[in-house]
């Protein structure tokens, strides 16, 4: 049996300084996803957040992205190097994304 992970990603829909995210920014990194994978899952719904840096808490509202793939290093390393790509693109200090090992029935 084949070992899988499922990757979760949390793109925010507004800027830290509350300009919105233009649409391109979450297509491309939807794009990067099912180009390597060819599969990609969203929620329309959005996801309310609020965190703290430096004192300061951020509101936001995130769109969550994910992905079931085969369980390898270089599955992993992707998402590794994707998290950073996002982090720039959406001129963020960090984003939130989990991966987990998954049981496929």
């Amino acid at each position: 049996m084949k070992a899988f992970r499922r990757l979760e990603m949390l793109l925010p829909l507004r800027f830290n300084d509350g300009r919105e995210v233009p649409y391109t920014s979450l297509a491309d990194t939807m794009q990067e996803i099912r180009s390597r994978f060819g599969e990609l899952s969203s929620e329309s719904q959005t996801i309310h957040g609020v965190w703290h840096h430096g004192g300061e808490p951020y509101r936001e509202d995130l769109v969550r992205v994910f992905v079931d793939v085969l369980d390898t290093p270089e599955n992993l390393q992707f998402f590794r190097d994707l998290k950073e790509r996002a982090r720039q693109r959406f001129h963020q200090l960090d984003i939130w994304m989990t991966t987990h090992p998954i049981e496929v029935v």
